[in-house]
């Protein structure tokens, strides 16, 4: 994995209490192999809960062998520097899943997250913490900026995203195909620094 740190909850940076105590029960870690079918059963139970913010997935999806195609594929972007994955685990069992995608260096040097919390452990602060620990991580990578998008009725999340001091800055109509269909999404972004972006370009 390309994560040069596997940072815990105790080292979670936040913006107040609840962000260094959300996480604390529980192991924060990068992705393995051997997690396939832990989250084969996690999307098995949530299925219901995702399924308004997902896109539509196979039978083979919520499988072990399924869940192992996707993870490979995931490492494979992964040890190319375009992606830094996470999970939340209480014992085996995956609590939830944070992902930095799309992760461009150069002038950008930027970031979109996505995250999703188990239907039985909402409401408890999770996501906030996650949101806040992938700033972290995106510090410690250098990058510049966050990203996110929401659909238009997620306004949970987009409460969660504006609590971690994320600014709301456009609406992108018809953006992604999410539940069977085309679907608009509000944009939000967190800036980090605005240090040099490394070495100026020749």
């Amino acid at each position: 994995m390309a994560a040069d740190r596997q940072d815990g909850p105790a080292g979670v940076p936040g913006r107040g209490r609840q962000t260094s105590t959300a996480l604390a029960a529980f192991e924060l870690r990068p992705v393995r192999v051997s997690d396939a079918a832990a989250l084969a059963s996690a999307y098995r139970r949530n299925e219901e809960h995702l399924r308004r913010w997902e896109p539509l997935r196979s039978e083979l999806f919520f499988t072990a062998v399924g869940q192992l195609d996707e993870i490979e594929r995931q490492r494979d972007a992964v040890d190319r520097g375009l992606v830094d994955a996470w999970l939340l685990l209480d014992g085996h069992d995956v609590v939830a899943r944070l992902n930095l995608n799309n992760i461009v260096r150069g002038v950008l040097q930027s970031a979109s997250i996505g995250y999703w919390v188990d239907q039985e452990h909402t409401g408890r602060g999770i996501a906030g913490a996650l949101v806040e620990f992938a700033a972290h991580r995106a510090g410690v990578m250098g990058l510049h900026r966050l990203e996110a998008g929401t659909l238009v009725d997620n306004v949970v999340s987009q409460r969660v995203l504006e609590r971690a001091g994320f600014e709301r800055y456009g609406l992108a109509p018809r953006m992604l195909f999410i539940a069977g269909r085309w679907q608009d999404q509000v944009l939000f972004q967190r800036i980090l620094h605005d240090d040099p972006a490394g070495p100026a370009v020749p």
